[in-house]
């Protein structure tokens, strides 16, 4: 178990700091302040220096949950290997999903939920003891007040964040750039001296390296030590600024990420290898006892006792290693930032009722503010929060920050105070709940959680907070369980665990990985960048081209899957024209954007680009009513479609691949003359369609039995005509455009038209 638990410490290293890294890095990145790599270079060094500060956490794990001197050796040992087995399967498994979680909570209710299992599996076996005996062996006071305390750590980080931003934009403004540098100075004297005086003194009291005399020296006056300090870093920053023309906002937000990522490591630590060093101080007094396993009370764990700072060392190398190569936690970094983002932003989680209601009470709340505040007081409030105008072309969107520097800052100054204060009176706060909150939070002061995009905003926080108690309950229950497997399947039980959670691990890599490789499908539709009418047209034949492609194979797939009553193939075509519709809607959300970029004068490109987008959502509706109809049909068990009739939708099938490749090699090849060759055709097809449809109502008259079967290819054959009707109005569309687009190329020197 010990050698066992030594490997599942390293492996609870490299996820847990997957799923942590966003606490950290989200403000550095999501602002660009500097660059990818002396981000992670300076979070190096402060998880470097966290992790041999946070010899004090690691009693949380030996006695702050239970209280160790009524298990034995055996027993805690079960507890300890059934903790660490959970927390790796469930941290990679909200890595995997690219969401943060709280490996604090994980670790909490992990112990609780083995060390309760294992208490009543002892009240079992002991005749004297009854359930109400459970609380002897929890240590109930500290685990509420740990319970507690990050339940408030919510409330206080979000609202603290929230109070502190608004402040600051109120006083900075969007312009902090273009304001007087001891503007710059003050906020930089405030946000570094917190810092410094709650990181370097609060998080480093337990620090190993640290003698007690220093501490003494540097605690001796406080007040006397944040005054002189907010002096001299204001001093130092104007300097900076004014001689230098240092950017004071760049080099707070640089701090903050050490800072920052040494609190992370001086508090969360214990999440990773507080169990894993528990038990080995506890086969370390065992040992040498020369005691059976199960008759050894292991009261020696709630006495202090010093982390070796070699073990430290090694866990935070381990912890930098992991920020290098980990793309797990750069996926769950992009949701922290995404929720945070100042611009509109392809939205991730979908609204539901509940974010959709505190939208509507709190945009109530707002305007009953506005209403008491005189109209003087809201107009400069509302001056304050105006953001300059940034002209950027779409292509280079993606490119701008997040937020900006002072919100960045705001994050990392709030977050750190508050986690700082946490680990100094030994509370195993949870540093996602309160990073993730303190940012939240400033993005609500900060208006980037708008009308547009409030409701998607707000569910994606309920949805992370609501995985925090996911977290919770499972850790719980999975412990629990683990320990019981444990406790009955002794070493045999062990190996299969193991094995089992190997197997998982590989799994979720390697998928993990596939997905991180998936480069973009050569198929899938690409938003247009251009802002001439001639570059529309030429991307949106890369489109139309690709529509029809997967049209093509859509349609197709449906008729087949009618003729062979093949469910699975049916219902994988509707998951395909899923994919379509909500592709060619995402074009149609971008509609804004495109016409901002548009040059002047941009009439007949945004008519031109709004008709097409259109046209291809015509095409995909009567594509998804048909897959529908047709999955619908075989899912209902109806009746077969009879021969004829199949046969009949096979040839109109076949005409319409014809029909789709020529238009496809046209869009393909910028082949326009073609299109017209195609739109000739178009009473053929329409025909074919019509001569179809009057054969079923013959039949119908005459032979028909099934109003299902009826219904259905009526259905078909009128979608169809629909789907033909729309794609035909969009080559005419596109052939006209085409033709006015080109023509004035067309003009020679004197006015007249070339040949």
């Amino acid at each position: 178990m010990l050698v066992a638990l030594g490997f599942l410490a390293v492996a609870d290293l490299v996820v847990g700091v997957s799923n942590d890294a966003v606490n950290f890095l989200n403000s550095a990145i999501g602002s660009k302040a500097v660059s990818f790599k002396t981000v992670i270079i300076v979070a190096s060094l402060g998880v470097a220096l966290g992790a041999m500060s946070s010899s004090g956490m690691m009693e949380v794990a030996r006695k702050g949950i239970f209280n160790p001197d009524k298990f034995m050796f055996d027993e805690i040992m079960i507890i300890f290997t059934a903790v660490m087995i959970t927390d790796i399967l469930l941290l990679d498994f909200f890595n995997t999903l690219g969401l943060p979680t709280s490996t604090t909570v994980s670790i909490v209710f992990e112990l609780l939920g083995a060390a309760v299992c294992v208490a009543l599996l002892k009240i079992s076996h002991n005749d004297a003891q009854d359930i109400l005996d459970l609380g002897q062996y929890i240590n109930n006071e500290k685990a509420i007040e740990i319970i507690v305390g990050i339940l408030l750590s919510v409330v206080i980080a979000f609202s603290v964040g929230a109070l502190v931003q608004f402040v600051s934009r109120i006083l900075l403004t969007f312009n902090y750039d273009k304001k007087p540098s001891w503007y710059g100075a003050v906020f930089s004297g405030i946000a570094v001296t917190s810092i410094m005086y709650f990181i370097l003194i609060k998080g480093l009291k337990s620090a190993s390296f640290m003698s007690s005399d220093v501490m003494d020296v540097i605690t001796a006056d406080t007040y006397l030590l944040i005054f002189g300090g907010f002096v001299f870093w204001t001093l130092i920053s104007y300097i900076l600024i004014k001689v230098f023309k240092i950017n004071i906002y760049t080099l707070i937000i640089v701090i903050g990420t050490f800072a920052l990522a040494m609190a992370f490591a001086g508090n969360d630590l214990v999440n990773f290898i507080g169990v894993p060093i528990a038990a080995y101080n506890s086969w370390e007094a065992w040992s040498v006892s020369g005691v059976s396993p199960s008759s050894y009370s292991m009261e020696i764990l709630a006495e202090q006792i010093q982390t070796k700072p070699l073990l430290l060392l090694i866990a935070g190398l381990i912890m930098v290693l992991t920020l290098w190569f980990s793309s797990k936690a750069r996926a769950v970094v992009k949701t922290s930032v995404d929720l945070s983002r100042q611009e509109e932003v392809k939205e991730r989680f979908e609204p539901n009722f509940l974010s959709r209601s505190i939208v509507r009470g709190t945009a109530a709340i707002g305007a009953s503010l506005t209403y008491i505040l005189p109209n003087s007081i809201n107009e400069k409030i509302n001056k304050q929060f105006v953001k300059p105008l940034v002209t950027i072309s779409l292509d280079k969107k993606e490119d701008l920050p997040a937020f900006d520097l002072v919100r960045a800052a705001v994050n990392l100054m709030v977050a750190s105070v508050l986690i700082s204060m946490a680990t100094s009176m030994k509370l195993p706060l949870s540093t996602t709940y309160v990073t993730f909150m303190v940012a939240m939070g400033s993005s609500l002061a900060d208006r980037a959680w708008g009308s547009e995009s409030a409701v998607y905003r707000v569910a994606g926080v309920l949805n992370v907070i609501g995985g925090w108690f996911f977290t919770a309950l499972s850790a719980f229950v999975a412990a629990a369980i683990m320990a019981i497997i444990l406790y009955y399947g002794r070493g045999y039980a062990l190996t299969g665990l193991l094995i089992f959670a190997i197997l998982l691990l590989i799994k979720n890599f390697i998928s993990h990985r596939k997905q991180s490789l998936k480069i973009k499908e050569a198929d899938s539709i690409q938003k247009a960048e251009s802002s001439s009418t001639q570059g529309v047209i030429i991307e949106s034949a890369k489109n139309i081209a690709n529509v029809v492609k997967r049209g093509n194979k859509i349609y197709t797939s449906a008729i087949n899957g009618l003729a062979t009553q093949n469910l699975s193939s049916l219902k994988k075509n509707k998951k395909n024209i899923d994919k379509l519709s909500k592709e060619i809607d995402e074009l149609n959300d971008n509609v804004f954007y495109f016409i901002k970029n548009l040059e002047e004068p941009s009439v007949e490109a945004s008519n031109f680009y709004l008709n097409v987008v259109g046209y291809l959502q015509d095409m995909a509706q009567s594509l998804e009513y048909i897959s529908k109809i047709s999955y619908k049909h075989i899912n209902n068990n109806h009746k077969k479609l009879k021969f004829s009739q199949i046969k009949e939708l096979k040839e109109v099938d076949e005409r319409f691949e014809r029909f789709f490749n020529n238009t496809r090699n046209a869009f393909e090849t910028n082949s326009f003359e073609e299109i017209g060759v195609i739109l000739g055709r178009r009473k053929e097809i329409i025909t074919l369609v019509t001569d179809k449809i009057q054969k079923q109502v013959e039949r119908t008259r005459s032979e028909e039995s099934s109003p299902k079967n009826t219904t259905l290819y009526f259905s078909l054959l009128l979608e169809t005509k629909d789907l033909l009707n729309a794609t035909m109005n969009l080559l005419e569309e596109y052939y006209n455009a085409h033709d006015s687009s080109v023509e004035p190329a067309r003009i020679s020197a004197d006015g007249n038209k070339e040949d």
